[in-house]
């Protein structure tokens, strides 16, 4: 009988030490590798023996899946370094980035290194989905970006003939909010001339499905027909918007790329320009430039052929916070220098201004889901004055202004996270931010603390400035830069200001 026992005790931890059975697919399916070289491990997790490897391109069928991972034939791969095999669906996709500065990143989710960017009208190949991303070929890279900011095809339009469209088309009107024009009717053709939503311009020439325009200074090019309407001349004339005019009142009026004043700065104006208005949004009014492009500018800055603005911005009406939740709250979140600033550089080399973008859209997503109207003063590795940023506050009527930052003292022994505030109004929420950092961080805790900031400084709301760990400690460093602890960080920064708002109410 202890015989018998022994057996069996020794089956219990012989089972244990295998992963639990992975959930089967319904049906067998393929991923690609996007990367130059994947490990293939002999069990789900990276703590797994290395078995073999698959390079860039290598097409697997996938047995099963446990989490993350992928079943192969001969061991376990990491999905997010893969994309679905669409090859047998016979469509080939077409995305359209619908933004500047479209973060490419290496994996679907917004903690992932950034591998490239696209701008408003480029064009990838898509390759696979994965919830709310999909996976992309652009320019040489393989990676991901999130599905709301592209516009994607499964086939191109069936068009009539050259001659039939010829007779009745006048106008092309563009259906997204970004297209490239190109110079031959060829998506790999230079491009020579981005156009915006809403702009109308005339059909010289019609090739199968693309559309020779004229645009610009005297300028001709090939849109694709899928990205636009079609009109005739009949229809030009009765759909054509008559929106009215918007005057300048100052002189060196900035007009921007985006509604948003953190935005690129196309073009000035001086006081008594006119410009035509394309649509109403909000705050901003989007106009026709005289170059044929669109663009922005703040309605606080123009009058309209019908009323006149003020020069301060009209501050939007407060909704009542839902007690336990962000509702109702604008949050402005700063995240420190960027562009050609790169803020300090860690002992182990890592940029200041590339960890506080990824903390700082962590944060956002937090704040967004607790129902908060969430402001980024910069959202790409831009360089952002730090008046601008206090503008950002002002114009968004901020409940709170959080800069989000990492440290460095020559004293490499020198460690911890702390808080900052330059005003008294300032302190209650640095020390609920505080508290809630050192509730979820386990780094020393320097607690709040009055320091001189500008963007604290100058700030009419209610702002302060963290410090997430010293980059100049390498241990710290190797801390502070995981994807956990942007996690922890942002969880407590989060809970800090529901506490302080909690308390506020």
């Amino acid at each position: 009988m202890l015989k018998w026992g022994k057996w069996i005790i020794a089956c219990v931890l012989l089972l244990s030490l295998f992963p639990a059975i992975p959930k089967t697919y319904a049906n067998t399916e393929a991923v690609i590798v996007e990367v130059d070289s994947l490990h293939i491990r002999s069990g789900p997790g990276l703590t797994y023996a290395v078995t073999g490897s698959l390079k860039n391109g290598d097409r697997v069928e996938v047995l099963a899946t446990d989490g993350d991972w992928l079943k192969i034939q001969n061991g376990w791969i990491a999905s997010w370094l893969t994309s679905a095999d669409n090859r047998t669906s016979g469509t080939a996709k077409t995305v359209v980035s619908q933004v500047n500065q479209l973060n490419i990143r290496s994996a679907p989710s917004v903690g992932s290194a950034v591998l490239g960017r696209m701008d408003a009208g480029d064009e990838a190949t898509m390759t696979g989905e994965n919830g709310e991303w999909a996976s992309i070929s652009y320019a040489g890279i393989t990676g991901w970006v999130h599905t709301d900011y592209i516009s994607q095809s499964e086939s191109p339009v069936v068009a009539t003939t050259a001659k039939e469209q010829s007779a009745s088309a006048a106008t092309f009107t563009v259906a997204v909010d970004a297209l490239n024009v190109r110079k031959k009717a060829d998506l790999s053709s230079k491009r020579i001339g981005l156009i915006h939503r809403g702009e109308s311009y005339a059909i010289q020439e019609i090739d199968g499905n693309w559309v020779r325009i004229a645009f610009g200074n005297k300028q001709q090019g090939w849109v694709y027909t899928f990205h636009g309407v079609l009109s005739t001349a009949s229809q030009q004339a009765t759909d054509e918007p008559k929106n009215g005019n918007v005057t300048i009142l100052t002189d060196g009026t900035n007009i921007r790329e985006q509604a948003t004043t953190s935005s690129q700065i196309v073009a000035r104006a001086d006081a008594g320009e006119r410009f035509p208005i394309l649509e109403d949004h909000g705050d901003w009014y989007e106009i026709a430039l005289a170059s044929g492009r669109s663009a922005f500018v703040a309605n606080w800055v123009v009058s309209t052929d019908e009323t006149s603005v003020t020069t301060e911005p009209v501050m939007k009406e407060k909704k009542a916070r839902v007690p336990g939740t962000l509702k109702g709250l604008t949050i402005v979140i700063d995240p420190g220098h960027g562009g050609n600033d790169r803020g300090t550089t860690g002992a182990r080399g890592t940029d200041e201004k590339n960890i506080t973008l990824l903390t700082s859209e962590r944060l956002a997503s937090k704040l967004k889901a607790a129902g908060a109207d969430v402001v980024m003063t910069r959202e790409t590795d831009t360089y952002i004055p730090l008046r601008k940023r206090v503008d950002v506050s002002h114009h968004a009527n901020a409940d709170a202004f959080i800069s989000v930052h990492y440290d460095a003292n020559p004293d490499t022994s020198v460690t911890g996270f702390t808080t900052y505030y330059t005003h008294p109004r300032q302190r209650k929420l640095a020390e609920a931010v505080n508290d809630g950092l050192a509730s979820s961080v386990s780094l020393r805790d320097r607690g709040a603390q009055p320091g001189d900031f500008l963007v604290l400084r100058e700030n009419r709301q209610n702002a302060i400035l963290i410090e997430l760990g010293f980059l100049s400690n390498s241990v710290e460093e190797r801390a502070v830069t995981t994807d956990m602890f942007r996690e922890q960080a942002s969880h407590g920064i989060y809970q800090g200001l529901l506490n302080y708002f909690n308390v506020e109410d």
